[in-house]
């Protein structure tokens, strides 16, 4: 039987992800108190073989999923941007999104939560993605000197609805691309097609502008050891697309939020 104090250290965790999934923190805490009752009443769907987090987040779920606790939801104008963008995406797909990019699940554990098998997950997720990147489309930069792979992320990127700025295969067609127009994302390797590196190409343009970097490489120790911008997030090849279509929307939604407080809060 999982203890108490167990269960204590993920309610904050679950807190979160309520307080973004209902756009409002009184509602997400009615939803969370409710799923404490129905553990304290039957602590057995504690167990679970993927573990008490999941267990928790997969009670939460089906107790979201099938009751309306009282009906609150957080006027538009009180909420914080990111919030409302959120509020738009339909439920399930908004589910799987934060499970994945806001709590950090792996697939598996948040097709567990959600009922679903890994495929639909990665379904959902993909919805999610398009619904999301119609609230903050941009243009996406790729540096990839794979044709295959480049062709394919350009695909992955304008079916979740943003624009592909161009797709440089060295250091200096990176570069020279950023100069036309300033990237709102930029996906990148870091073995390039001369040698050089993609990573110090990223570190070139961040000292223009600053946008969020996603790096999708064979070679991860290089990001690890390297001079690593910042917000960067890492995918190792290969990869799932379902992936990076998750951590796209991700690194572009916390992105303009964490922007958005920033205005936000008094000189």
């Amino acid at each position: 039987m999982t203890d108490s104090k167990t269960i204590a250290q993920y309610v904050p965790q679950l807190r979160r992800y309520a307080r973004a999934l209902t756009a409002s923190q009184s509602a997400g805490d009615a939803y969370v108190t409710a799923s404490l009752e129905a553990l304290i009443a039957d602590p057995s769907v504690m167990e679970d073989e993927q573990g008490p987090r999941v267990a928790l987040f997969r009670l939460f779920t089906k107790i979201w999923n099938s009751i309306s606790l009282n009906g609150e939801k957080a006027p538009p104008e009180s909420r914080l941007p990111g919030e409302q963008k959120l509020a738009n995406i339909t439920p399930l797909p908004r589910q799987a999104f934060l499970l994945i990019a806001l709590e950090g699940f792996t697939e598996q554990e948040a097709a567990r939560i959600l009922d679903v098998d890994v495929v639909t997950l990665r379904g959902l997720i993909d919805e999610s993605g398009r619904e999301l990147a119609a609230e903050i489309a941009t243009d996406v930069l790729i540096i990839e000197d794979d044709p295959y792979i480049a062709m394919e992320l350009e695909a992955l990127v304008e079916g979740l609805g943003h624009r592909v700025l161009g797709v440089a295969r060295t250091h200096d067609e990176a570069l020279a691309l950023a100069r036309t127009k300033e990237p709102g994302l930029i996906l990148a390797d870091i073995q390039l097609a001369d040698n050089s590196s993609g990573l110090d190409a990223v570190n070139d343009m961040l000292g223009s502008f600053e946008v969020p970097v996603i790096f999708i490489t064979a070679f991860p120790e290089r990001f690890l050891t390297g001079e690593r911008p910042e917000p960067a997030f890492l995918i190792a090849k290969p990869y799932q697309p379902a992936t990076v279509s998750a951590i796209a929307s991700q690194a572009l939604f916390f992105e303009r939020t964490a922007k958005r407080r920033e205005r936000r809060v008094p000189a």
